[in-house]
C-alpha cells in the first residue's frame, strides 16, 4: 500500500514535470524566457522546453500589426486657434525583447509621441494649411515616429489623422464662407449664362440680317435682270420693226402725263424737245385729219402698199388742210395736263388733303 502511494507521488512528480518543462508558442506570438531573473531567450512559434524551476516566461507579446486611437487632444495653430486632433497608428512589434525591456509602457509611449509631434508639426501652419495638408501631416507624424520607436522594438507602419474639430465659432465662419463662395459661383455661372444666350442671340440677328441683306440683293439683281432683258427686248422691236420717228414721239407725249402720278411728286421738269415731239406727232397725223376712211380704204385712190405694209404717196395725193389745227390741238392736250398736275402739286404741298378735278378738255 505504501509502495503505491510513493509511485502515484513520483508520477505526479514526473508529469509535473513535464508540463513545467513543454512550452508550446502558438502562431504570431512571442514568449520572453527569463532564468534567474535575467533576460534568456525568446521562444518562437511551436514546440519549446525551459527548465523547470530555473526558466519563467516574463512576458507574452502579439507580433502582428495592432491598430490603436488616441483620444482627441487640443493642438494650437499658427494663427492661435485650438483644434482637436485625433489619429489613428498602425503599429506592430518587431522585436520582443526591446519592446519589453526598452519602455514601460510602449502604448502609452507612442500615444505621447503622436500628440508632441502634432503639436511641433501644427503649430507652424495655420487652420486652412491644417485641413488641406493631411498627407503632409501624415508623413511627417510616420518619420518621427518610426525613428522614435525603432529602439523600442516597434514600427509604426502608418499614421493617419482621424479627425480635426475646429472651434464652433470657426465651423461657422467656414459654413459662411462656402455659402458666399457657392453663391458667387452661382451668380458667375448665371451671368455667363446671360453672355452666353446675348452672344448666340447676336450671333442669330447678324446671321438673319446677313441673311435678309442677301435676298435682297439677289432680288434686287433678278429685277435688274428683269428690267435690263424688259429693256433689250424693247430696243430689238424698235430697231427690227424699224419704227418711225413720229411713233416714238407719239409715246413720248403719251408717257409725259404720267410724270404727275404720285402722291409726293411737287417737282417736275418739262424736257425742252417737248414743241418737237407735237410738232411730229402733228405731222403724223395730219395726213388723215381730213377724212374719216382710213388709208387702207382709200389706197386705190392715194397709191399701193408696200411689200412692207407702209404706204407710198403718189404724184396725185393731196395733202389735207387741217394740219395746224390738229397740232394745236395736241399743243393745248399737253399744257392742260401739266397744269393739272402743278395744280394737284400745289394742292398736296399745302396740306389741305383736297386736290383739284382736272379741267375739262
Amino acid at each position: 500500500m505504501e509502495l503505491l502511494v510513493l509511485i502515484i507521488v513520483l508520477a505526479a512528480v514526473v508529469i509535473f514535470g513535464v508540463a513545467s518543462t513543454v512550452r508550446v508558442v502558438p502562431q504570431a506570438r512571442r514568449y520572453n524566457v527569463e532564468r534567474f531573473g535575467r533576460y534568456r531567450t525568446t521562444l518562437q512559434p511551436g514546440l519549446n522546453f525551459i527548465i523547470p524551476m530555473v526558466d519563467r516566461i516574463n512576458t507574452k507579446l502579439d507580433v502582428r500589426e495592432h491598430v490603436f486611437t488616441s483620444q482627441p487632444q487640443p493642438v494650437i495653430t499658427e494663427d492661435n486657434l485650438v483644434v482637436n486632433i485625433d489619429t489613428v497608428l498602425y503599429y506592430q512589434i518587431t522585436d520582443p525583447r526591446a519592446a519589453a525591456y526598452e519602455v514601460a509602457n510602449y502604448l502609452q509611449a507612442i500615444d505621447q509621441l503622436t500628440v508632441t509631434t502634432l503639436r511641433n508639426v501644427i503649430g507652424s501652419m495655420d487652420l486652412e494649411k491644417t485641413l488641406t495638408s493631411r498627407e503632409v501631416i501624415n508623413a511627417q507624424l510616420r518619420t518621427v515616429l518610426d525613428e522614435a520607436t525603432g529602439k523600442w522594438g516597434i514600427r509604426v507602419n502608418r499614421v493617419e489623422i482621424k479627425a480635426i474639430d475646429p472651434p464652433a465659432t470657426i465651423k461657422e465662419a467656414m459654413e459662411k464662407q462656402m455659402r458666399a463662395e457657392r453663391d458667387k459661383r452661382a451668380v458667375i455661372l448665371h451671368a455667363e449664362g446671360e453672355r452666353q444666350s446675348k452672344i448666340l442671340t447676336a450671333e442669330g440677328t447678324r446671321q438673319q440680317e446677313i441673311l435678309e441683306a442677301q435676298g435682297n440683293q439677289q432680288a434686287m439683281i433678278l429685277r435688274a435682270d428683269g428690267e435690263a432683258r424688259a429693256i433689250e427686248r424693247v430696243f430689238q422691236a424698235v430697231h427690227q420693226n424699224n419704227a418711225d420717228p413720229k411713233v416714238l414721239a407719239y409715246k413720248y407725249l403719251e408717257t409725259l402725263p404720267h410724270l404727275a402720278d404720285g402722291d409726293n411728286n411737287t417737282f417736275w421738269v418739262i424736257p425742252g424737245e417737248l414743241t418737237e415731239a407735237i410738232r411730229s406727232v402733228t405731222s403724223a397725223f395730219g395726213d388723215y385729219s381730213s377724212t374719216a376712211t382710213p388709208p387702207a380704204a382709200d389706197d386705190e385712190r392715194r397709191g399701193e402698199l408696200d411689200h412692207d405694209g407702209h404706204r407710198e404717196l403718189t404724184a396725185g395725193d393731196r395733202l389735207p388742210t387741217d394740219a395746224a389745227a390738229a397740232a394745236d390741238q395736241v399743243a393745248q392736250l399737253a399744257e392742260a395736263a401739266v397744269e393739272d398736275a402743278k395744280a394737284e402739286a400745289v394742292a398736296v404741298e399745302s396740306g389741305n388733303g383736297t386736290v383739284s378735278e382736272p379741267k375739262p378738255r
